[in-house]
C-alpha cells in the first residue's frame, strides 16, 4: 500500500455539508481574512492569533454564558500560568441541557439486554430530581461528587447534576479494586458516592456493593451512597451507612432545574494519572476549558450534527466518555454500551451500530484490530447504513487496521485516528471532515494548538521522531492538580523537559502534509489496549507477595498494542513456577483491574536502578525491545540490563 496516497478522501457533497466549511466562511467574514479557505490557513490562524480564534469558536458553537468574553486571554505567554476568558461565568450542565424537546438523548443497551432511552426532555426532568436531591444532602459549589459506576444514563445524570450545583464529578470504572478506589477518591474527599448494586462483563455478574463497604471505610467523608439498582435485584444496603436506592433518593415529585453559574476555570472533573510514581495525581479540568474544547472538537473536527448518533466503546474511567457525554451540547443522540465489546462474540458493537442508527462510532485501535483477527466482516454480515465517521484512540493504529476498515467494514467512512489524554481530557491530534486519511496517519494538529514535534534538544522537526508537545497555552489545559498548592506536581509533570512548553510524553512524527503518526509512549507509563497504567499500582500489590523481593513492570510493543511484563526478583533459593505466577496475578487482578494483570511475569536476579537508588523502567523497556539504552553512566548496576535482553519468552 502507497503511503503517499491517500486512503480515503472526503467527497464534495461532504466537504460543503461540514460544519468546518461552514465556521472556515464564518472566520472568513468576521476576520475579512480571504486566505482562509482550507484546513492549513485555519490551523495557522488558530495558533497565530489563539485569541481571536477561540472567541470565534465561542461565538460559532453559541457557548451559553454571562459576562464580557474580553479579554480573552491574559497571560497568554505564560505555561503554566495563562487564564481564558476571566470575565465570563457559565454552568456545563446548563450548556449541554440547552435542548429541551422530544428528540432523544440518551439511548443505553447492555448485556442483560436492558434497552432504555432517554429525550432531552426527560434528560432535563431527570436531571433535576437528582440535583434537588444533591443540594438537600448539602452538595454545592466545590464539592466532590464521585461515581462508581458503569456506563449507563444515571452516570450522566448524576453528573450533569452534581455540575448543575457548581460540584466536581470524578468517576472511576467498577473494575477497579478496593486500592484503586481509595488511591483516587480517598485524595478528593467526595461528599455523595453513586454506585451500581452490580454490572454484566462476559457473561458474569459483578458484584459492587461488597467493595463499597470496604472504601467506606477508608473514606470517611463519603456522606451519603447512592445505590442504583442496575442488576434488576433489590439491592441489600446493610453495612453501607447512610444508603439509599436511587429511586428513593430522586424522588417522583419534579424540580425545576436551577443552572449555578461558575468561573470559567471552576473545578468541573477530576481525572487520574496512571499513578507511575505513587498513587495516582489528581488532574484538576475546568468548565469553560472542558466545554470548548469538546465543543470544537465535536462539531469542527468529529462534524458532529443534531441529526447524529455518536458511540464511544469506553468505560466512566476513561476521558473519553467525558467527551462523548459533551455531545449533548450539540443536540445530538448519545449511545451508551455496558459490557464486554465480545459477548456473546465480536459483532455486538456492529449489531448495535445497525440496530440504532449509529453515524459516528468510537472504539479502540485494539479492539479494531481483535475484531479483524476474528475474521468479521462487516461489510458482509451488516449494512451500517448511517455510518460516515469510525474514531480509534487508546493505541496508535496499525496500518494494517486501516486497510480493514476501509476493505471489511464500510468504504465510505472517515477514518479518524485520535490521540490526547486524560491530561489535556482530549486531542491534540484528530480528525478532519475536510481532509483525506493517509494509511497509518492522524489526519491533523487540532485547532488552537500549537502542536510540534521536539528533537532530542528541544527544537522542532518534521519528518523525524520526536516527543510530542504544544508549545502555546490552550483552553483546556489542567486548571492544577488536586492537592498541589504551589503547583510543583504539575509543572513536574509537562513542564519540566523544555521549560514553558507542554510535552506530552508520547512519540510522534509530524508527516510533510501535516498529518501525525504516534509511536507510543515516551515515558514509564503503560498503555495496553489503550488504559493508561502506572507502575506504582503493580508494585504495591507485588510487594505484598511474600517471596517477592522486587520487581519491574513495563510495556512491551505486542501485535500493535502493548502488553504488561513483569519482571520480579525472588527470595535467595526460590524459582518463579505458575503456582507463584497465579498468586501474583490474582494479587494484582484483586486489587488493581483486570489490565493491570500482566501478560508474563519472569523472574530475574538484578533490577536496574540509578545510582539515587530508583529502578529504572525506561531503560529496561528498551533493552527487552534490543533499543540502545541511554545514559547507562547514571546506573548504579548497568550490567544487570544483559538479563533482559534477548530472552526467548519474550518472542512467544
Amino acid at each position: 500500500m502507497d503511503h503517499a496516497k491517500p486512503i480515503w478522501e472526503p467527497g464534495a457533497e461532504r466537504i460543503e455539508r461540514a460544519n468546518l466549511n461552514r465556521f472556515i466562511r464564518f472566520v472568513r467574514e468576521q476576520t475579512g481574512n480571504e486566505d482562509i479557505r482550507r484546513y492549513a490557513p485555519l490551523y495557522d490562524f488558530s495558533v497565530r492569533q489563539p485569541a481571536r480564534f477561540w472567541k470565534l469558536v465561542w461565538e460559532f458553537c453559541g457557548i451559553r454564558a454571562s459576562g464580557d468574553l474580553d479579554p480573552v486571554l491574559v497571560d497568554g505567554d505564560k505555561m503554566p500560568g495563562a487564564r481564558w476568558f476571566p470575565n465570563v461565568r457559565l454552568n456545563f450542565a446548563q450548556n449541554l441541557l440547552r435542548f429541551k424537546d422530544d428528540r432523544v438523548a440518551l439511548i443505553a443497551r447492555n448485556e442483560w439486554g436492558h434497552q432504555r432511552e432517554y429525550t432531552y426532555a426527560q434528560l432535563h426532568e431527570e436531571v433535576g430530581k437528582v440535583a434537588h436531591a444533591l443540594k438537600g444532602a448539602g452538595v454545592g459549589m466545590g464539592d466532590r461528587v464521585a461515581g462508581f459506576m458503569p456506563n449507563i444514563p444515571e452516570t450522566v445524570i448524576a453528573m450533569l447534576a452534581a455540575a448543575s450545583l457548581g460540584a466536581t464529578w470524578s468517576s472511576c470504572s467498577p473494575d477497579f479494586g478496593i486500592n484503586g478506589v481509595v488511591d483516587r477518591f480517598g485524595q478528593i474527599e467526595p461528599k455523595v458516592l453513586f454506585t451500581a448494586d452490580a454490572y454484566p462483563y462476559g457473561g458474569k455478574r459483578f458484584d459492587c456493593l461488597g467493595k463499597i463497604r470496604e472504601v467506606l471505610g477508608k473514606i470517611p467523608s463519603i456522606e451519603r451512597v447512592v445505590v442504583i439498582p442496575y442488576s434488576g435485584d433489590t439491592p441489600k444496603l446493610d453495612g453501607i451507612a447512610n444508603a439509599v436506592t436511587w429511586p428513593d433518593f430522586a424522588g417522583a415529585e419534579k424540580h425545576a432545574l436551577e443552572f449555578t453559574p461558575t468561573p470559567f476555570d471552576h473545578p468541573l472533573y477530576i481525572m487520574y494519572s496512571s499513578g507511575t510514581t505513587g498513587v495516582p495525581k489528581c488532574i484538576v479540568h475546568g468548565a469553560g476549558g472542558t466545554l470548548i474544547q469538546h465543543l470544537k472538537e465535536l462539531v469542527l473536527h468529529t462534524d458532529l450534527k443534531r441529526e447524529d448518533k455518536i458511540f464511544y466503546y469506553t468505560t466512566c474511567g476513561w476521558m473519553m466518555w467525558n467527551w462523548l457525554v459533551s455531545s449533548l451540547a450539540v443536540g445530538a443522540s448519545v449511545v451508551l454500551y455496558d459490557g464486554s465489546p465480545f459477548h456473546p462474540d465480536g459483532n455486538v458493537l456492529w449489531d448495535l451500530a445497525d440496530e440504532v442508527g449509529i453515524s459516528v462510532f468510537g472504539t479502540s485501535a485494539k479492539w479494531i484490530d481483535a475484531v479483524e483477527k476474528a475474521g468479521i466482516k462487516p461489510r458482509e454480515s451488516h449494512k451500517l447504513l448511517a455510518l460516515k465517521t469510525i474514531l480509534s484512540t487508546g493505541s496508535p493504529l496499525a496500518d494494517e487496521s486501516f486497510d480493514y476498515v476501509y476493505r471489511d467494514v464500510k468504504e465510505r467512512v472517515m477514518l479518524a485516528s485520535i490521540s490526547g489524554g486524560t491530561d489535556i481530557i482530549s486531542c491534540f491530534a484528530l480528525g478532519c471532515p475536510l481532509l483525506p486519511v493517509y494509511r497509518g496517519e492522524l489526519q491533523c494538529r487540532g485547532l488552537g494548538l500549537k502542536v510540534e514535534i521536539l528533537d532530542d534538544g528541544g527544537k522542532p522537526v518534521r519528518g523525524e521522531k520526536g516527543e510530542l508537545s504544544c508549545a502555546a497555552p490552550f483552553p483546556c489545559m489542567p486548571v492544577g492538580f488536586w492537592n498541589d498548592a504551589d503547583g510543583t506536581k504539575y509543572k513536574n509533570a509537562y513542564f519540566s523537559k523544555v521549560e514553558n512548553v507542554w510535552c506530552h510524553g508520547d512519540h510522534a512524527l509530524l508527516t510533510e502534509h501535516d498529518g501525525i503518526v504516534i509511536y507510543g509512549r515516551s515515558d514509564a507509563v503503560l498503555n495496553p489496549g489503550g488504559v493508561r497504567i502506572g507502575t506504582a499500582e503493580i508494585y504495591r500489590q507485588v510487594q505484598q507477595v511474600p517471596e517477592v523481593l522486587e520487581s519491574i513492570a513495563v510495556g512491551q510493543d505486542w501485535n500493535h498494542d502493548v502488553r504488561v511484563i513483569l519482571f520480579v526478583r525472588l527470595r535467595d533459593g526460590l524459582t518463579l513456577d505458575d503456582a507463584l505466577r497465579d498468586r501474583i496475578r490474582k494479587q494484582i487482578r484483586d486489587n488493581t483491574t483486570p489490565r493491570h494483570v500482566p501478560a508474563k511475569i519472569l523472574q530475574v536476579t538484578d533490577i536496574p536502578r540509578t545510582i539515587s537508588g530508583k529502578i529504572t523502567e525506561i531503560a529496561v523497556r528498551e533493552a527487552i525491545h534490543g533499543r540502545p539504552v541511554k545514559n547507562t553512566d547514571a546506573l548504579a548496576n548497568p550490567g544487570a540490563l544483559e538479563q533482559f535482553r534477548d530472552r526467548a519468552e519474550l518472542r512467544a
